[in-house]
């Protein structure tokens, strides 16, 4: 099969281009002006907003899944929710029951898990993993190869470097412990392979550099660096109005 497949109960709006193999399950429902590219699965249910764009050999709306192993099993979750303008790079996997706003670019290779909320204009970069129950504000930069852990939460304007690492258990499993990623305040920054761990609040306007390791919570307005994280400056400005 080299034309694209739709089910009769698919809706499609006005100049959408379908590219080769692609496929669209029941009750998907696509916008205006909507480009899919080659091999695209677009799942049951899953929504795209007006001018999206997805790119080739990826998949949207797939349900989460599950073993014994596995703390938190598999339900099945409503359909994937996308703004206006969205664009989705190649090879991308988007989960069911998450909603992205207007203007989000996701890169090449990125997948986002079920219950996650991507606010308007957020870029989540290349090979960005993006665990479930996350919430992510407008405006925030996740660069190429970071892993935001469950259950986190990165306010409006959060910058975080490539390849940082979260986590989100204390006892890696070894005892019952409630899940709870990192909170990143308004206008954090989160430098280069850094690495923070379950629970941290970053607050806002801080900033963290390259390669440290949060263990403790910092300030508002602090810079902290190193293994573990130590204050190297306090308190840069009261307000983000203050930066400039």
């Amino acid at each position: 099969m080299s034309e694209p497949w739709i089910h009769p109960s698919a809706q499609m709006g006005h100049g959408c281009t379908l590219g080769r193999n692609a496929v669209i399950h029941a009750g998907a429902r696509l916008g205006n002006n909507v480009e899919i590219g080659d091999n695209v699965v677009i799942c049951e249910g899953t929504e795209i907003g007006d001018g999206s764009r997805i790119g080739p050999n990826s998949v949207l709306g797939k349900q989460p899944m599950s073993n014994r192993r596995m703390k938190r099993q598999a339900s099945s979750m409503p359909p994937l929710r996308m703004g206006r303008e969205v664009e989705i790079g190649a090879s991308v996997v988007l989960f069911a029951g998450s909603t992205f706003g207007d203007g989000v670019l996701i890169g090449d290779l990125a997948t986002v898990r079920e219950e996650v909320r991507v606010g308007d204009d957020s870029v989540i970069g290349r090979a960005v993993i993006v665990e479930l129950k996350t919430a992510i504000g407008k405006r925030v930069v996740v660069q190429s190869g970071a892993y935001i852990t469950g259950d986190s939460i990165l306010e409006d304007d959060v910058f975080v470097g490539p390849e940082v690492s979260t986590s989100n258990d204390k006892y890696m499993g070894l005892r019952p412990y409630a899940y709870r990623g990192p909170h990143i305040e308004v206008n954090a920054r989160i430098g280069n392979n850094a690495t923070l761990l379950p629970g941290v609040r970053i607050g806002k306007n801080a900033i963290v550099g390259a390669g440290t390791v949060v263990t403790k919570d910092v300030d508002p307005g602090d810079v902290v660096v190193g293994v573990p994280a130590k204050r190297v400056l306090a308190h840069r400005f009261k307000d983000a109005s203050e930066e400039a």
